[in-house]
Order: structure tokens, then sequence, then C-alpha cells
């Protein structure tokens, strides 16, 4: 399987059993019309590396890495595609219940994740399989809970990577207090939480702002914009761009280009040196594109044309990237074929993993609901395995 390709490929049809009428199709149409018509002028955004694989500066960002450091991003962001289609494939073979694909998202996450120092924090959503990768958390981890055996397959304070939320938007709270706590022991480290352009819209986000801003805590609200929250596009949520909302809180927004690898890694670099120093609050817009479906219960040629997804296809961070590494002679065919071994070797084990991954003790789910112990607990956990006593060999006994 070729990695690069996944989200490279050219869809020359829709898919089967997607029927469309004249009507629906001409109300697509004129909604396609409208999205180009307003993407007509680019948008202003932090850019280190343009889609044609060349280097350009910023003056506001700017970022020296060695041919090793650029070899490494590329390395995460292949992996974590390769990670991101075999889990896909294991939902659609029935191995999981439900899966987020990150496709088109790598540089954003990669980007800002490598920013990160070992003793920062991290509240992800549940799409987030990117920075995941690169706080040290096995892959297969990831899939417990999305095949129902665990409710977060890794201990958070092991990496300083928060369990998967749901429940949109709430992490942007459950960051900015843990950050108030940093600040407060005086710690000089920093949180980030990540959430998209649709949970931007949630009271909770707006909150977290608030609170951060009142009290100048050390945190990074990474935002990326890939354009749709599920079938709703970003102008049906907002007037202004994402990024300029920070300023009505007090605090500044930039937005960067998430396609760009090194500008994200820049710009979030930044921001987390400002919360560092005491500066309070950053607001990240990482205006990106979800290439594939929201999840896998989701059908996005129903709401988005196919000409729109191709144009995003040509921003294809991975491509780019590789790009500017055959062009300065940092990488030789060598590398990309080891790599390419090393993603297939990944799939593999990751497959194997899901597929071995033991059913839960149904008593566990009993286990760590209370730091202490409580009575009402007790008794439901007794009167379960009572429950759980009455069977044999699948009979009530």
């Amino acid at each position: 399987m070729t990695v690069e390709s996944t989200a490279a490929r050219k869809t020359t049809r829709r898919s089967s059993g997607t029927k469309r009428t004249a009507s629906a199709s001409t109300s697509t149409t004129k909604k396609t019309s409208t999205r180009a018509e307003a993407g007509a002028v680019e948008p202003e955004l932090v850019q280190l590396l343009t889609p044609e694989g060349e280097r350009v500066q910023h003056p506001d960002y700017d970022i020296d890495l060695s041919a090793e450091e650029l070899r490494g991003l590329y390395r995460d962001m292949v992996l974590t595609r390769r990670f991101d289609a075999e889990a896909t494939s294991l939902q659609r073979q029935g191995e999981l219940g439900l899966w987020a694909s990150l496709l088109g998202q790598e540089a954003a996450q990669i980007g800002s994740g490598r920013a990160l120092r070992d003793d920062d924090y991290v509240f992800p959503t549940y799409r987030e399989h990117g920075v995941a990768w690169v706080r040290g958390v096995d892959p297969t981890n990831l899939l417990g809970m999305f095949r129902g055996v665990n409710h977060g397959g890794w201990d958070p304070n092991s990496n300083n990577f928060h369990l998967y939320t749901i429940v949109i938007g709430s992490q942007t709270l459950h960051a900015t207090g843990y950050a108030m706590g940093i600040a407060k022991d005086g710690a000089d480290s920093a949180v980030i939480a990540y959430f998209g352009d649709g949970a931007s819209s949630q009271g909770d986000v707006n909150e977290a702002f608030t609170f951060s801003a009142v009290y100048n805590a050390p945190v990074v609200f990474f935002c990326q914009n890939n354009q749709w929250a599920i079938s709703e596009p970003t102008e049906k949520q907002t007037r202004v761009p994402l990024y300029q909302r920070a300023r009505g809180f007090g605090f500044p927004g930039v937005r960067v280009d998430g396609n760009d690898v090194l500008a994200c890694l820049a710009v979030t670099r930044s921001a987390l040196e400002r919360a560092r120093r005491g500066e309070g609050p950053t607001l990240v817009e990482a205006f990106t594109y979800r290439m594939g479906a929201h999840t896998t219960s989701d059908d996005p040629t129903k709401y988005r044309a196919d000409e729109e997804r191709e144009a995003w296809e040509a921003k294809d961070p991975i491509l780019r990237l590789k790009a500017y590494l055959e062009r300065e002679g940092n990488a030789d065919e060598a590398f990309f074929e080891a790599l390419e071994a090393e993603s297939e070797a990944l799939g593999k084990r990751v497959r194997e993993g899901v597929r071995n991954m033991p059913d839960p003790d149904h008593m566990a789910i009993f286990e760590n609901v209370y730091a202490d112990g409580h009575s009402l607990v007790d008794e439901e956990r007794a009167q379960f395995a009572a429950y759980q006593a009455s069977f044999a060999d699948g009979e009530v006994k």
C-alpha cells in the first residue's frame, strides 16, 4: 500500500449507492459555486512551505531544521497516515465500531505536536492520532475505545496526553483549568487544547477563552479548521475568520497554513513559548481540510463536491514536504523505500493488535469510579456479580 497516494488518488465517480436527483445536483453545484467564490481570495496565513514544496520566509515566524529533523517530520506524517488508513479499513471490516479519520490534517497535528516539550500537557478531541503518535502513545491503544474494550487504553499521565474527548469542546475548559493550576504551581510548562471549527461555536470553548484570558492561563488553543463541521461549512458558523475571535477575548490569534508542517511547528512553538513567559493564551487556527469523511458513519459526497476535495488534494501536506526533501537533496530513494516498509510493518502490527485485543473483564466497569470505596458502587457490583453468576453456558439458571 502506497501511503502517500491515499489522499492524492483521484476519485472518478461518487460512492456506489449514492443517487442524486437533478435538483439535488443543481443544489450542490450552487453550493460549490458559492464556496468557490467565497474562497477566491486566499486567506492571510503563515506559510513556510508552498504546496509545490518551495521554502518561503515569514517576517514573524521562521524555523531552521536539520535534514534529519525534516525527515523525522515526514516520517511522522507518513506513519500517522498509514495508521489512520489501517484503522479506517478495520472499521470497514467490522473490527471497530467507528473511526474518525485525520486524512489531510497530518501537518497540523505533527507540526504542533513536535512543538511541545515533554512536560507540556495535551487535551485532544477524538481525532488527534498524529499528536498521540508524537507523544509516544502506542497506536493500538487508540483503537480499544473504538473497538469497545476500554474507555481509553493509555495512562494520561505517562505521556501528558489526556484521554480522547468525545463531548464537543469540553476539553478546552479542562485544558484551561489545568493551565490555571500550572500557573499557581509556578511551573513553566504549557498546555495545548485541540478542537475543530465546529467546536468553536460551542459555549464551552467561549467560556474557556474567557477564563484563560482573565486568569492569563498558559494555554494554546489549537483549532483545526478543516472547513466542515460534519456537513456544515465554516461560513455557516462564523462571519469572520476563526482566529479573529481571540481578539474579542483579549488575546492574540494567528492563522497558519494547516497543510504546512513547518509553519505549524513554528507558530505553535512561538505560542507555547509565549504561554511559558506568562503572557497568556493564544488561538492558533490551522487552515486545513478534512479530505475524508467526518467519521466512518458519514458520507461526504452528499454535501460537498469532488472538485473541492481535489483542489485540496493538490495541497497535500505529505507530498509538499516530500517535494522539498527531494529538491534539497535531504532524502534519497533508500529513505523512502525504508519508510514504506516501516509503514507496512506498522499497519500489520496494528491490524494484528486489534484482532487480538481481549474482551474486558465484566467487573472492571466498577473499578476507578471513585478514588476511595463507595457503598452504592459496592452494592451495584454485588448485584451485577450475582446476575453474571446466574448464567451457565449462555442460559439463565
